[in-house]
């Protein structure tokens, strides 16, 4: 089969590869009928997640029809079409029970590496290094899915490709983001990033209730989007000072709830930033925390800081003093997508949302490394990509 594979810095190749066949009873295989470009894939196509080898199939968002299930699938049929989340969860340990689905104890067989590096091994990844798991990623045309009871969301509607396969992660990111921020009624929203993430995050906190909602970046793709579907505030971080307008937006007091929906490549201007970028370049810091450093400053005290964004590892000067003095809240984590697939399908067969609002370019597979390309250099106004193999 056709699948796109790793093989370091900024080189995405197409290859043939040999079709996934059933490892356990519990796993289906499914034929790919989309498949996404994500944010946290540039992250390994800048080779900055650790244990990724040459030819590692990348891609975790994708959605398919069911073409192979093992003997103790109960849920599933061939013929189905599914969503499948980015994580991989079993379903069983204590906390998938929990529905803390992306801290599965039992789906990431490299869990010592991962346990090496954090402390703890979180669940299973299609797509995203050894450490994470090895598994295969789903920018090819066949994709296993292990624990299949657990994982996909079955379409029987005729909602289209375009607007379910963004359940396999960033919509439910963005709510997830929103809900752990804590939005009250009336309160000031500020998103750090407008890529897919932030643009869910924006329209998840509507959802929740938030009064305004402030946007931050400097791509103008990206700010037009947020305002005009997102009916966002923007502020452009290369035009203004974004401390001292969010102060003057709302009264000095800071946005209630500030959500991080870069991670470890934030942008920034001035010396700080620039610091960031040579001591990564360096390696002597693994993430850039500019983002989460102006998060904490200009939060007002005691609200709620969400960070969706990914990050990779050590981060350098955190204003960790501003954070405890203030009395901030963070929450962070991979998102528990599980937990959110039946509502939020709802939201979307019932007219609430329509997810492909996000999307800008849709290409065949074979084209994956140049649009990798095209979204890294967000060229051509590039907000997400979708891939048919």
């Amino acid at each position: 089969m056709k699948a796109l594979t790793w093989h370091g810095k900024q080189d995405v190749r197409v290859e043939d590869v040999p079709r996934p066949s059933l490892v356990n009873p519990n796993d289906a295989i499914i034929e790919v009928t989309a498949t996404a470009i994500c944010g946290s894939d540039l992250h390994l196509y800048h080779d900055r997640i650790p244990s990724m080898q040459k030819g590692d199939i990348l891609g975790h968002e994708t959605m398919g029809e069911v073409v192979e299930i093992g003997n103790e699938v109960e849920s599933l049929e061939v013929g189905d079409r599914v969503v499948v989340p980015f994580t991989i969860s079993c379903g069983s340990c204590w906390f998938c029970e929990e529905e803390l689905y992306s801290l599965c104890d039992n789906s990431n067989p490299n869990a010592e590496i991962a346990r090496s590096m954090l402390g703890h091994s979180p669940a299973g990844l299609y797509g995203y290094s050894h450490m994470m798991g090895g598994y295969a990623g789903g920018q090819a045309e066949y994709l296993r899915v292990p624990y299949a009871d657990v994982g996909p969301i079955t379409i029987d509607s005729d909602v289209p490709d375009e607007q379910a396969l963004f359940l396999s992660d960033v919509f439910p990111t963005g709510y997830m983001a929103a809900e752990n921020a804590d939005i009250e009624e009336n309160d000031t929203v500020a998103v750090w990033g407008c890529g897919a993430v932030g643009q869910f995050c924006i329209q998840s906190a509507w959802l929740l209730g938030a009064d305004r909602v402030i946007a931050i970046d400097r791509f103008p793709e990206r700010l037009s989007l947020a305002r005009d579907h997102g009916d966002a505030e923007v502020i452009n971080y290369e035009e203004t000072e974004v401390y001292d307008r969010l102060m003057e937006m709302t009264g000095g007091r800071g946005p209630d709830r500030c959500i991080d929906a870069v991670g470890t490549d934030a942008h920034g201007t001035g010396v700080t930033a620039a610091s960031d970028r040579m001591k990564q370049r360096l390696r002597l810091e693994d993430d850039r925390p500019y983002v989460l450093r102006e998060a904490i400053k200009c939060c007002r005290k005691g609200g709620t800081l969400s960070v969706p964004g990914a990050y990779v590892g050590h981060v350098d000067t955190l204003p960790f003093g501003a954070l405890m003095n203030k009395g901030l809240t963070v929450k962070t984590g991979q998102t528990h997508v599980q937990r959110y697939l039946d509502p939020l399908l709802q939201q979307i067969e019932e007219g609430e949302i329509d997810p492909s609002f996000v999307l800008t370019h849709e290409r065949p597979l074979e084209n994956g490394p140049e649009m990798y390309e095209t979204f890294n250099n967000k060229e051509d106004d590039c907000i997400k990509v979708i891939l048919r193999p």
